[in-house]
């Protein structure tokens, strides 16, 4: 009763608004109402009376002294005669500020924790171009400099971004909240042995100048700006996909991305039509600090999932998936961050079972049940973090990136599912997309689009589902759904069989994926038995995987049994892996067993391979200073 109060006094506002942003088939840039549950507090540069329009950014990128340098130029209306346009930057150092060609002078504040500097600009009213001259400053949250020796190939340095949630403004000024959406063009000049691509249109082959031109002509959130320089070559899958990426591993990725064509039909068929043209992915070097990232018309990819048998390929399923769920219909603030990531799961799980089986999709949704299990148990049974609907004011909007928003979110969805039925639901996802598209959206607005859309239509359902405590109450909600476990049933029974004595190669793996292995790592007892270590590794050789999920597993269970003829592996993991979700469980291992100083050695030794994200994480973990 609570919650349909809440959202019944929030309608009235967000009808108005609905009407005021109909749009036409082509996109248009959309307002955030201004009301408390879309308050983003994240950012220091909405303003509902200011529309950005466009973004022309015209850098050089300086390999030499770690900066990028140049101009980004707003196109924005000042429909109300505000006097001031503000706009968010982080460690940036602003050289001029010019407005409909006139240098004016601006005020550059104290920067504020989590924030950065807010960047006030004097304006008049109408349309406005703000010029401003400005260079990235010594500790950019969203580059990652490496050296050529940092890199795969070894051969040239390599700069990339990771803007998502708020570190575009460490890199460009600009209104940083995914909120707030706009259409940019770019030229950017890079070393001429190097190519730049962005989340945007791409060449597919280096030219002799070193400048490349970029187009995004469908407006998008600040977070999704993003920019990669580095000895990059091209490889088309289909007239609709390709892969960027270095030398030595380009044919590798190809072939283990060989399935997009089909993976993008069948999204299409789920959830309507794919709306950004083409879809490329960029596999960066080892030391990306996550699996993926969903830059539009670019995927930012982890070389971790080229495992040589598509296995972890599950990753590209989400990334696409995001191409409806964050990026067709963004989040409105980083509190309502579930609305991207939980679809997006339900989205990948959905995508996954139709390009495998249902077997094989329940191991990803029991693994992920697992996940968000360790996840609760951490931040706490009763902790307010557990909400779907979160309360990140005053705080990093990354605490609010965990397998909260990811696995309860997609939990939430699969509920809902099982009661209206999946026919129907998947009419209503798409009614959802078609929508919403190219628009932004916070947690009220979805419930009571829910309701109207869906749940009206089943007596009983808003009781039986529970959405009180699904949204706005803590842990795994009493009715949350379970996938069936008949796979990993024949794993536990394999389980019980070895730790009864039996050898490992009797077992029955043959079939077995990267799934079915996983979670037969993660069910071992911890500590293992180091005879039984050694018996494991000599039949299956886990310490040599080259699998990136079984060796992080592996390698966390070694490290709880002191198995040592691990160790060099896992010392070569860590050097050149940064993906925090592997990166962050080995550390905390090796800190709660005792193995502080092993940490530690590791972490100083190699430190300067993972991207700052990473970074800031590992140095809470290990006590870094």
């Amino acid at each position: 009763m609570l919650l349909m109060k809440k959202v019944n006094l929030w309608l009235l506002s967000f009808a108005i608004f609905t009407a005021a942003c109909e749009q036409s088939d082509a996109p248009k840039n959309v307002e955030t109402p201004i009301i408390p549950s879309a308050i983003d507090h994240h950012t220091q540069a909405i303003n509902p009376y200011i529309s950005f329009e466009h973004l022309h950014l015209d850098v050089g990128v300086d390999f030499t002294h770690k900066k990028i340098a140049g101009k980004a130029v707003w196109i924005v209306d000042n429909k109300q005669n505000e006097e001031l346009l503000y706009l968010d930057t982080d460690d940036l150092t602003i050289d001029s500020v010019i407005v409909n060609q006139q240098s004016v002078q601006y005020v550059l504040d104290n920067p504020k924790p989590h924030l950065g500097s807010r960047l006030s600009i004097p304006i008049t009213p109408g349309k406005q171009t703000i010029s401003i001259y400005y260079h990235t400053g010594s500790h950019p949250h969203a580059l990652q400099w490496l050296s050529a020796q940092q890199t795969g190939g070894k051969n040239h340095p390599f700069l990339y971004t990771q803007s998502e949630s708020i570190y575009a403004r460490s890199w460009i000024p600009c209104p940083d909240g995914p909120g707030v959406r706009f259409t940019y063009t770019a030229r950017v000049k890079v070393p001429t042995d190097l190519m730049a691509v962005m989340s945007a249109t791409n060449p597919q082959q280096k030219n002799d100048s070193g400048i490349y031109h970029f187009k995004m002509e469908i407006p998008i959130p600040a977070y999704l700006m993003a920019l990669a320089v580095g000895d990059l070559e091209f490889k088309a899958i289909n007239k609709q996909s390709g892969v960027y990426a270095e030398s030595y591993i380009l044919e590798k990725a190809v072939n283990e991305f060989s399935e997009i064509g089909t993976m993008i039909a069948k999204a299409e068929r789920l959830y309507g039509p794919y709306q950004w043209g083409r879809y490329d992915i960029l596999v960066l070097p080892p030391g990306f600090p996550i699996g993926g990232m969903e830059n539009p018309r670019l995927t930012f990819a982890t070389p971790t999932i080229i495992a040589g048998d598509k296995s972890l390929v599950n990753l590209i399923a989400h990334e696409l998936a995001h191409s409806w769920s964050g990026n067709l219909v963004t989040n409105a603030t980083w509190n309502d961050f579930w609305l991207n990531e939980g679809f997006t799961v339900y989205f990948e799980r959905r995508l996954t079972e139709s390009m495998t089986d249902k077997s094989y999709a329940d191991m990803l949704w029991e693994l992920g049940y697992q996940d968000l299990e360790k996840t609760v148990n951490e931040l706490g049974s009763d902790s307010k973090d557990t909400h779907l609907k979160l309360d990140l004011s005053g705080r990093d909007p990354d605490e609010g990136l965990n397998d909260i928003a990811y696995e309860k979110g997609a939990l939430f969805l699969r509920l809902i599912e099982q009661h209206t039925g999946r026919e129907r639901f998947d009419r209503f996802l798409t009614q959802y997309f078609k929508e919403h598209a190219f628009k932004t959206i916070y947690t009220e607005a979805f419930i009571e689009y829910l309701q109207k859309n869906l749940l009206n239509e089943f007596p009983g359902a808003m009781d039986s589902i529970n959405i009180q405590a699904w949204v706005y109450g803590p842990g795994i909600p009493s009715n949350a759904p379970r996938a069936d476990k008949e796979r990993f049933n024949k794993v536990q029974a394999s389980l019980e069989s070895f730790l009864k004595g039996t050898s490992p190669q009797n077992l029955e793996t043959q079939q077995w994926t990267s799934h079915e292995w996983l979670y037969f790592i993660r069910m071992l007892p911890k500590p293992m038995p180091l005879s039984q270590m050694e018996a494991l590794d000599e039949a299956f050789h886990f310490t040599h995987t080259g699998n990136s999920e079984i060796a992080c597993a592996w390698f966390i269970t070694s490290i709880a049994a002191n198995y040592t003829p691990a160790y060099k592996e896992l010392e070569k993991f860590v050097s050149t892996v940064g993906r925090r979700k592997f990166i962050e469980p080995i550390y905390t291992e090796m800190m709660q067993t005792g193995k502080t100083q092993m940490a530690q050695n590791l972490y100083k030794k190699y430190r300067n391979n993972y991207h700052p994200l990473a970074q800031n994480t590992i140095d809470k973990i290990v006590g870094y200073k």
